[in-house]
């Protein structure tokens, strides 16, 4: 099977690093600009128009969050996915409410990281399991509508990343494939989410997490 090749900006202050990421990504990835603060990254990337954008969350004239509103305005092909030492609540935060796909840690291995450049790339939202229900707690506490005490609580930690998927728009089917488990066992995770929170139906799972800026 043939794969595409991903063309990718990478936008971090530190140069060495840039050097050591571009010489681990595969031939299927083509890095095609390079950039070390906000000012420079966001002409840059609206110029190439990549396919993702591998991004810090800490750079020396702001947050990665920056980088991302000014470039989607333009270019909402433009997939973003945050590369960072950090797995800080506001870290994670900032960068996903401002329109990232995806969020690893520098620890990350080159060849998963490749992997990761062409989910991101193919529409897939990118989070390890643990880091799914912590983005969905880090919302409930911060400043969008509260989600009610202890409502995600009720949910276990697959439950709620189930949720997560289903409302950012995965089928059964996609979201089966992503958590490798049988559909069957998706639809009695989203069966047991509707019964808990209260909602009838996907339409209501959807706007309940919309209105607490989950998606």
């Amino acid at each position: 099977m043939n794969v595409p090749l991903r063309r990718v900006v990478i936008v971090d202050d530190h140069e060495i690093f840039r050097a050591g990421l571009k010489a681990g990504l595969g031939p299927t990835v083509q890095v095609v600009g390079e950039a070390g603060t906000v000012e420079a990254a966001v002409p840059l990337i609206k110029s190439l128009d990549p396919d993702v954008v591998l991004l810090d969350v800490h750079l020396p004239d702001g947050g990665g969050h920056a980088v991302i509103g000014p470039v989607h305005s333009e270019r909402p092909g433009v997939k973003f996915v945050a590369l960072s030492v950090s797995d800080a609540a506001e870290d994670v935060v900032a960068v996903i409410r401002a329109g990232a796909r995806g969020y690893v840690t520098k620890t990350i291995g080159p060849a998963e990281l490749t992997q990761t450049i062409h989910r991101i790339a193919d529409g897939d939202a990118v989070f390890s399991p643990w880091l799914a229900g912590f983005v969905l707690d880090a919302f409930n506490e911060g400043d969008g509508p509260a989600a009610g005490e202890g409502e995600l609580d009720r949910l276990t930690p697959r439950e709620q990343e189930v949720l997560l998927l289903l409302a950012r728009g995965y089928t059964y089917k996609e979201i089966a494939a992503r958590l490798h488990l049988s559909v069957k066992t998706i639809e009695t995770h989203v069966s047991n989410v509707l019964r808990k929170l209260q909602l009838s139906n996907r339409n209501e799972l959807t706007r309940w997490a919309a209105k607490r800026r989950m998606v």
